[in-house]
């Protein structure tokens, strides 16, 4: 089963007519041992900034790449090339591909399979990192497991032609070896080494820092952006995802998850002055040289009708 033009942007959720009680989680070593390695390295590098044992250039450079690096997560991978919620030329789709590729977070190609999954599928057992299994589970312990039997099967249905015709997520996909490793981390590890004379260990240390702070700011909005316990549903009571200030902050925009499942193809994330949007902020700045066109929104009208129809008050 394909999916319509809407669907494969995320813009309908579908429930499985049975859930699969026979799947036993399969933990992947090589990913478990992995992510060990990553949090206490990026932990040490944190340790290296808190007590200044860093110079305060690398400091700099961990916030600039933090902030960078992201965006090519939340401008690229999610806004564009998952809900393709804009159009940009070439420039700018190189610059978000090579960002996005530092992150380290999968091929642009898988990362927004996996989203429209996602999107189509919400906390059901097609869902990638369904909240319903836990806080633990939707933040990173589904990357810790062989996917479910469900995940795969509805991953091979969802159309992505767009994807596999971009030539730049074609080529990202050919050469991920060698540009996720180069953008993200030996480039990040040099640089500090070769202009400020950082030591090697400090520069290494700081980018897994930075790593680790992309990793689980992303991790944030699959987790505590699905709990039940923290945010509000202005825009539909009904479902888990929900609106949440500080994540949205710390994520640049993406914290507004409960309109951005009712609204998936708004290139805002979020609507009605809902406050700084450092991603939608990146958009704008790209739009006024033409970089950037086509930016899909919702209406207030509409955004209105639907709070007072479906949501929790909280609007």
């Amino acid at each position: 089963m394909g999916l319509d033009k809407s669907a494969s942007n995320g813009l309908s959720t579908e429930k499985l007519e049975k859930p699969r009680n026979d799947y036993k989680w399969k933990i992947v070593w090589e990913n478990l041992l992995s992510f060990i390695y990553i949090h206490l390295a990026g932990l040490y590098g944190m340790y290296l900034m808190l007590f200044l044992h860093v110079k305060y250039l690398t400091i700099l450079w961990y916030a600039v790449c933090t902030l960078f690096i992201m965006i090519g997560i939340t401008a690229g991978a999610h806004r564009l090339w998952s809900h393709r919620s804009y159009k940009a030329k070439w420039p700018m789709r190189l610059i978000l591909m090579l960002l996005q590729s530092a992150a380290y977070q999968n091929t642009i190609y898988r990362w927004a399979r996996d989203h429209r999954v996602h999107h189509k599928y919400t906390d059901t057992d097609a869902d990638p990192h369904n909240a319903n299994r836990g806080l633990f589970f939707s933040h990173i312990g589904w990357l810790l497991i062989r996917k479910h039997p469900e995940v795969k099967a509805k991953g091979e249905m969802i159309d992505c032609t767009d994807l596999a015709q971009d030539p730049f997520v074609a080529f990202q996909r050919k050469w991920y070896k060698w540009l996720m490793p180069t953008f993200g981390f030996i480039l990040p590890t040099l640089i500090p080494y070769w202009f400020w004379n950082e030591t090697l260990s400090c520069a290494w240390h700081i980018s897994f820092a930075r790593y680790c702070t992309n990793l689980n700011s992303t991790w944030m909005v699959n987790s505590f952006a699905h709990s039940y316990v923290w945010g509000t549903r202005p825009y539909d009571k009904s479902m888990r995802p929900a609106d949440n200030f500080s994540l949205a902050m710390l994520t640049f925009g993406e914290g507004w998850h409960n309109y951005h499942h009712v609204f998936p193809w708004d290139y805002r994330s979020g609507g009605l002055g809902k406050g700084i949007n450092i991603t939608s902020m990146f958009i704008h700045f790209f739009a006024f040289f033409g970089l950037a066109y086509d930016m899909k929104i919702t209406s207030p009208e509409v955004i209105k009708q639907r709070a007072v129809r479906c949501g929790d008050g909280s609007f």
